[in-house]
């Protein structure tokens, strides 16, 4: 019992030291800073550490440990801690078991090349709650270069963070984009129009134009799955698709979920709106009783890597020539595409419509 009580007595006079050492450290960083603050700048100093929103501390790079040897009431509020449980101690009491040790380590780098540095990681406060801090962190010299403190300050970015990491967030930027997209492609069509009309070759411009509305169609959907790195085919589908089919009753549209690159969107899209025009112009949309039948599913090739099959059927449509072409601009523009993809495009006149299946491989 007696060996229990010396030990707590230990303890306990082993505590007091610490913090009379703290307490020696934090009023000497005061007596320099009156120092080198002196009369109305030592106030404005103070008063400006005071009132600022803002937690900043000051660690003593010479002493062992590089304790904190001053610290301001927003540091206070940020994490919990009185001053007296801050002063003396290392920064490191503020991090945690999900603490990213990469930014820690990134910390220790700057001390030691004596550099700016700005991280952001996860901390704890004294009652055990997190909170995602903005830590800039920065050398001061004395008058004669020496080394004398480490500036850190600390702002609480948790809200900002989370932000980042949810839904809302990639949708926000989606609309973003999705509207600079809009005005891209409505820029470029403005610049087609106008070269059309002066060369005289509107017929040309207005076919380019087309295209480049598929392309703005295709991409529109998709967007907000793009942030995520893949984007889901159907969508794109049936966005260029819509325009030719208004009353939903001429296209029929089947397939399940199927994932690519977003890369992929310009291929697929322009090729079924080439498909589109055809059938518009001499297919199975240029009469009223004409259908097309579009399926998509994900299949895998003789190597086993996967790849998006598109199956395009036409029926009803007007009886086609005995040697119909199965080529022309903007088929042979689908064809140069898929091939810089490692697709392609097979196509086959039927008694009742044209026949089409598309294949590109699918890296994501």
């Amino acid at each position: 019992m007696s060996h229990d009580m010396r030990d707590d007595e230990g303890l306990e006079s082993s505590n007091q030291a610490y913090l009379r050492e703290s307490n020696e450290l934090s009023e000497s960083f005061q007596k320099s800073a009156r120092k080198r603050f002196s009369g109305a700048s030592g106030l404005l100093f103070e008063q400006a550490m005071a009132q600022t929103r803002m937690a900043v501390c000051l660690s003593d790079p010479r002493q062992e440990d590089d304790p904190i040897v001053f610290c301001n009431q927003a540091f206070e509020r940020l994490t919990g801690y009185d001053a007296a449980d801050i002063v003396g101690r290392n920064c490191r009491f503020l991090q945690g078991p999900r603490t990213d040790p990469e930014q820690v380590q990134r910390i220790r780098n700057a001390i030691a090349a004596e550099e700016v540095a700005v991280v952001e990681m996860l901390n704890y406060r004294k009652d055990g709650s997190t909170f995602w801090n903005a830590l800039h962190l920065g050398p001061i010299y004395d008058d004669e270069g020496n080394l004398r403190y480490f500036f850190g300050s600390q702002w609480d970015v948790t809200d900002i963070h989370l932000a980042r990491s949810e839904e809302r967030h990639a949708k926000a930027m989606a609309r973003e984009v999705s509207h600079r997209l809009k005005n891209v492609f409505a820029v470029i069509g403005g610049i087609v129009n106008i070269t059309g009309r002066s060369l005289n070759v509107r017929e040309a411009a207005q076919s380019i134009n087309s295209r480049i509305q598929a392309l703005g169609r295709a991409y529109e959907p998709t967007l907000d799955d793009a942030f995520m790195g893949t984007i889901e085919i159907g969508q794109a589908i049936r966005s260029v698709l819509k325009p030719y089919d208004p009353a939903g009753d001429r296209i029929t549209l089947e397939g399940g979920e199927v994932r690519s690159e977003p890369n992929a969107v310009s291929t697929i899209g322009l090729t079924l709106h080439e498909l589109a025009t055809n059938a518009l112009k001499y297919g199975a949309l240029s009469v009223p009783q004409g259908e097309v039948f579009i399926a998509w599913k994900q299949d895998h090739d003789a190597e086993g890597q996967r790849i998006l099959n598109i199956d395009w059927k036409e029926t009803g449509g007007p009886k086609p020539p005995e040697n119909p072409e199965c080529s022309g601009t903007g088929l042979s523009i689908a064809d140069t595409l898929l091939s810089y993809s490692r697709g392609r495009l097979e196509r086959a006149w039927e008694p009742d419509g044209l026949r089409a299946t598309m294949t590109l491989p699918l890296s994501a």
